[in-house]
């Protein structure tokens, strides 16, 4: 029958017993989790503490593979590393386990290893839980440690996402020892030069796979290193909360956006650089714009970076932020207190050109201008815009917006690109003229009340008084009121927008108020814009130049490198063939060592099974003299020693006379102290 087991169920395995344990998020139902090969049950020991749990992995019937058992035996050196518990494996086979295999067919191949406790990072993204910036600098160089240790030791995990890496960091068990503050799980995939290539590969998970790789599957000492460089990012940038919010879902980045000039890489590489400094960025970068997983960074180059960060300014960087904000949010409640009555009383000055707002913060992606990064992307937006691939110009003219100097000519000429392309793909409906509207409508009175929304905290029924003060009528304060509910709405909304959707608002604002003297600053600017796109015009052109006359340089220098390659090759035959003669010789010296050898072994092998089954006959013929003495303590300690015996080699001795008629009623024995030993 299949495995479908229910809270609480008992089960046996090698000897030791185990219950099912309950999912804690859901009463009623097993503790298990499902996988791209497997599911994994929770198995709480009788006997034994939290830090003794297992997880049982039973494999879909495409993944049961017999080779299991040799890798699992290869793996277990590679236990104690850091982060690799899990290679602590047992797997459950028809000669050790056959009776719970024939019950359950499903456990065939099944796995037993350490339960490891704690969340996923796919659940910390997936919940978008904004970390301490202590808490990131702590998870990623534990990664990096574990990458660094697993490929100085020739390894790779060749799956690494957010659902494999596993953070004992937040654990909810409070263990005894000390554990990696991150583990590695579904290590079936893993490379190592000891272990042959796995029967299926698997191409990396969304999110996390590079889309220059080769999508026939990983497997190699590199696979590991861009999925990790994108991990260690995401780590360090989950205490900003401008990544968290940007966050795709399952992952930061969506898999179509890999190793693409995209919003969320500039965002997350500005965060890098802004909270960690430029050595961290230009290692993501690095990574981001590699050509093959061999030419990222190591991990040893992460930890490295990482380790000199001071922890002790970090940490003080983090209490003087946290009382910086309570003093701003102090000194903006006392200057409201003070500036309230001035704005109430400003409100129905018609012919006021500003409104009264709390100087605003500068943009954190706008710290300063990337000029070669702006210049390709807006050369290749415009090319894409003259292709007709509208969306595709769009998305790029965005991403480029966030590189760019507030007020710079190329601001302007962004901006100004991006509302025509939104004003194709999006037309908007005739509007009011707005000569029409009442002036407690008009668009300067608004931004006015909403500059006293904002300082006085929102308060609508502040603003109503005011308002009413002012009012001719009552239908004209009730109309005043529903456009004040509406803009405040408005401008709730703005703040959880993204920042270039904030600033086209305002540049739609803007050019609606035709009116207004900014339309001479405008052309002043558009001006300025011309004459600057005039300039990267000609810079474009002297670029394709140099860039031709390097592919006739680099063209000139292949034929050159074929025809090196050529005498190269026939070099290299030779010495080939040379090196495959001597490595005969010594090939056939090793196998004639390693026969004398290997008859040595059976030898000395055939010597100790011969005293192993001496010592299994005397070990029960003591139990069961032992029993028929009327002494159970004694007769079950000698059957015990006999079971350890016996397991060692349980195959070779169950061919062996009537070693298995006595191993049979061992255990029979130790499972039913009043079973009695038969006289073999």
């Amino acid at each position: 029958m299949s495995f479908q087991p229910n809270p609480g169920d008992f089960i046996r395995i090698n000897g030791k017993a185990y219950t099912v344990g309950q999912h804690p998020a859901a009463p009623g139902l097993a503790y298990a989790q499902a996988g791209r090969q497997g599911i994994v049950y929770q198995l709480i020991p009788v006997e034994g503490g939290p830090q003794d749990a297992k997880a049982l992995k039973v494999f879909f019937p495409k993944f049961r593979i017999p080779a299991m058992v040799y890798q699992s035996e290869t793996m277990e050196i590679y236990s104690e590393s850091p982060g690799l518990q899990v290679c602590s494996r047992d797997v459950l086979t028809p000669e050790r386990n056959g009776e719970i295999i024939a019950e359950h067919p499903d456990l065939l191949y099944a796995v037993l290893m350490p339960w490891v406790y704690g969340l996923t990072w796919f659940d910390i993204i997936a919940d978008q839980r904004q970390l301490k910036r202590m808490e990131s600098l702590s998870l990623a160089k534990a990664l990096s440690g574990i990458g660094s240790g697993m490929e100085q030791r020739g390894l790779a995990h060749c799956d690494l996402s957010a659902p494999n890496v596993m953070l004992p960091f937040f654990s909810e068990v409070d263990l005894p020892d000390k554990r990696s503050a991150v583990e590695l799980v579904d290590v079936e995939q893993m490379y190592s030069p000891k272990m042959d290539r796995p029967d299926v590969l698997l191409t990396g998970s969304p999110g996390y796979a590079a889309h220059r790789t080769v999508q026939s599957g990983l497997w190699s000492g590199y696979a590991d290193r861009f999925a990790g460089a994108i991990i260690i990012a995401e780590m360090l940038g989950w205490c900003d909360p401008l990544v968290v919010d940007k966050s795709w879902g399952e992952s930061y980045f969506d898999q179509h956006e890999m190793q693409n000039p995209c919003e969320r890489y500039f965002i997350l590489r500005k965060s890098l650089e802004r909270n960690w400094g430029t050595k961290v960025a230009e290692l993501f970068t690095r990574a981001w714009e590699s050509q093959d997983v061999s030419s990222c960074p190591t991990f040893g180059e992460w930890l490295v970076i990482l380790s000199s960060l001071n922890e002790e300014q970090l940490l003080q960087d983090e209490i003087n932020i946290a009382a910086a904000a309570d003093e701003r949010k102090e000194r903006e409640r006392v200057q409201f207190q003070d500036a309230a009555p001035e704005v109430a009383a400003a409100l129905p000055v018609a012919d006021r050109k500003e409104p009264v707002l709390p100087p605003a913060a500068p943009s954190p992606s706008r710290n300063g201008q990337d000029n070669g990064v702006v210049n390709r992307l807006f050369l290749q937006a415009r090319e894409m815009e003259q292709a007709g691939n509208i969306k595709g110009a769009l998305e790029v003219y965005r991403s480029a917006h966030h590189f760019v100097q507030a007020g710079s000519p190329m601001q302007i000429e962004l901006e100004a690109a991006i509302q025509g392309l939104e004003e194709t793909l999006h037309p908007k409906p005739e509007e009011v003229d707005v000569k029409k509207l009442p002036f407690y409508r008009s668009r300067k009175w608004i931004a006015i009340a909403v500059a006293a929304l904002i300082l006085i905290g929102g308060s609508g029924f502040t603003v109503n008084q005011i308002l009413a003060d002012r009012a001719e009528t009552r239908q004209k304060e009730a109309e005043a009121t529903e456009a004040l509910a509406k803009q405040q709405e408005e401008v709730r909304l703005a703040a959880l927008r993204q920042q270039q959707e904030e600033q086209r608002q305002k540049d739609a604002e803007e050019q609606n108020r035709k009116q207004n003297e900014e339309n001479q600053k405008l052309a002043q600017q558009l001006a300025q814009q011309k004459a600057e796109k005039q300039k990267l015009q000609e810079q474009y052109v002297k670029q394709s130049q140099y860039e031709a006359y390097l592919a006739q340089q680099k063209l000139a220098q292949k034929k050159k490198d074929a025809q090196k390659k050529k005498l190269q090759d026939m070099y290299d035959k030779q010495a080939q063939y040379e090196a495959y003669q001597k490595q005969q010789k010594i090939q056939q010296a090793k196998e004639e060592a390693a026969r004398k050898e290997a008859a040595a072994k059976a030898k000395s092998l055939q010597q100790k099974r011969s005293n192993q089954v001496v010592q299994l006959i005397a070990s029960y013929n003591q139990a069961y003299n032992a029993q028929k003495g009327d002494n159970p303590a004694k007769a079950k300690a000698y059957a015990k020693s006999f079971i350890n015996l016996y397991e060692q080699d349980a195959a070779y001795f169950r061919t062996v006379g009537k070693i298995s008629t006595r191993a049979n009623g061992i255990y029979k024995f130790l499972a039913n102290s009043g079973y009695q030993l038969p006289n073999v």
